[in-house]
């Protein structure tokens, strides 16, 4: 249990609340691991219970009948999936797959309704997350609007990447990841890369990019 109660410090949606009153919303919750590539939330579902990634890696995605996805985030230890269909008794808006095992902690909806009674503060934290969903979606639907292929391409190199030493490094990204990512053909997206290579932009370790200097504006 401690180790549980203190994963929900790193919870945005439980912020401000006493570890007395995180450990009554874990003692509600129950704790489920699921396999890699298991879709736990399918769009157009009912809501009916809220998800709290304890461990390992899942992705938000819409996929037509065709099979043919966009991947709108993916999410880490500590994110909470589905509060928000929660909170507004709608369908599932997106579908969430787990990228490798994972651990949840899962709260019915009867049990999340009776935490925010308990603790109303708990709805300005959604009130927050809710602006925070519409920013972030002003911004992929705008990259989508104005900017090409490559644009989007080069955005998620850039913002996915992180500094190792004297590096600047994305995580592990297959070319299928990234197309899936900017709404483009995989064939396009490894064009690009191998375009951004021959330039010295960019060099490949074991999946992931490593950004030798600044990419350009356009291409």
């Amino acid at each position: 249990m401690p180790d549980l109660i203190k994963m929900l410090n790193n919870v945005y949606l439980f912020d401000g609340l006493s570890d007395e009153e995180r450990a009554t919303i874990e003692r509600h919750a129950v704790l489920k691991h699921y396999r890699k590539n298991t879709v736990i939330i399918q769009r157009g579902d009912d809501a009916n219970a809220l998800y709290i990634m304890q461990s390992g890696r899942a992705k938000a995605y819409v996929a037509n009948e065709k099979g043919r996805e966009v991947v709108l985030s993916e999410q880490e230890p500590g994110a909470v999936l589905g509060e928000l269909a929660l909170l507004g008794e709608i369908p599932r808006t997106a579908s969430v797959m787990t990228l490798e095992d994972s651990d949840f902690l899962v709260l019915s909806k009867r049990s999340f309704d009776e935490c925010i009674k308990e603790h109303p503060h708990i709805a300005f934290n959604l009130i927050r997350a809710l602006a925070r969903q519409v920013d972030a979606l002003t911004a992929s639907i705008t990259d989508f609007a104005l900017l090409d292929v490559y644009g989007r391409i080069a955005k998620v190199l850039t913002e996915s990447a992180v500094e190792e030493g004297e590096r600047v490094i994305t995580p592990k990204l297959t070319h299928q990841q990234i197309a899936d990512r900017v709404g483009a053909s995989r064939e396009m997206v490894s064009k690009i890369l191998k375009d951004l290579r021959a330039g010295g932009y960019i060099d490949v370790e074991s999946k992931r990019y490593v950004i030798q200097r600044r990419l350009p504006a356009n291409w």
